[in-house]
């Protein structure tokens, strides 16, 4: 006979494992250690096995636990799918929409879309996350992602939104302090803002002949806000959206014969939420505002 067993226990059962302790299962899940352990202990007695061994650091899954913890996931993901294609049907453009997208981005280009979007649907909610992490748009870290490469995740719609023009950029302040390159062999005599472990500029540099380290950077941040920060103060030479920067009074743009590799701009929602209207409107509204 089938053993039935609270869906509710299984999902404490996966997070009880992949956080290694009742209470991180209970943080995670908004709820009380004492009710995380209720629901493993009625797991294990439902299924009749122990599926974890208490230790002083912890939880650790028996052999047993691990055997069951792969079709435990496999069951907590088919029931997520479920609730994505449910969600889809959904009618309400009321609601949250999670959209995720660079610093860069959600710093400088999105705000003015969000603003006219409010107006538009008062209804919706935005949460938007400002990261250059891959947010898996199947596990809902984001309804919607808007991202400088083409998303490799399977079960995702996506739509190229053309190419973003890069220049190099420099304020007023630093071109007095130490005058204006004319090509990359004098630019390599200044100051140029880099990014720390990201090697994006570096193999912009090598995309051009030239072969530069971390250390030819002498201010490096992976904060791309706070590295077009430190240009617009006058620190050193950095690169931009061409709209971005030709949008600030207190840079320049130079070297504009500087061949720069553009930015590729993919707009991305779950092949399901995409049949959701709240996730539908925005989704489209992103996307006219963008190609716009």
């Amino acid at each position: 006979m089938a053993v039935e067993f609270d869906w509710d226990s299984l999902q404490v059962f996966v997070a009880a494992a992949a956080e290694g302790s009742l209470s991180g299962a209970a943080r995670v899940l908004g709820m009380s250690q004492p009710t995380a352990g209720r629901q493993v202990q009625a797991l294990e007695s439902q299924l009749g096995v122990q599926l974890f061994s208490r230790t002083s650091r912890g939880l650790a899954l028996t052999e047993t636990g691990m055997d069951l913890l792969e079709h435990a996931r496999s069951m907590a993901g088919a029931a997520n799918r479920l609730a994505l294609a449910a969600e889809g049907r959904s009618e309400s453009v009321a609601g949250v929409v999670r959209i995720t997208a660079s610093e860069i981005m959600a710093t400088y280009t999105l705000p003015a879309i969000l603003v006219r979007l409010r107006e538009a649907e008062p209804e919706i909610e935005i949460e938007l996350v400002a990261s250059n992490a891959t947010d898996n748009l199947l596990e809902r870290e984001a309804d919607i992602a808007i991202r400088m490469f083409r998303p490799t995740q399977a079960d995702v719609v996506t739509r190229r939104m053309g190419e973003i023009e890069m220049g190099t950029f420099a304020s007023e302040g630093y071109l007095a302090r130490r005058g204006c390159p004319s090509n990359i062999e004098e630019l390599l005599d200044h100051d140029v803002v880099g990014y720390d472990r990201d090697d994006t500029v570096i193999r912009g540099f090598q995309a051009a002949g030239v072969e530069v380290d971390r250390h030819f950077f002498p201010f490096r941040s992976d904060d791309q806000v706070v590295a077009w920060r430190m240009v617009v103060e006058g620190l050193g030479i950095g690169f931009m959206q061409a709209q971005i920067g030709d949008a600030e009074p207190r840079v320049r743009r130079i070297l504009p014969e500087l061949e720069l590799a553009k930015l590729p701009m993919w707009l991305t929602a779950h092949s399901e939420l995409k049949t959701n209207r709240r996730i539908r409107r925005v989704y489209d509204f992103l996307g006219d505002a963008l190609a716009g």
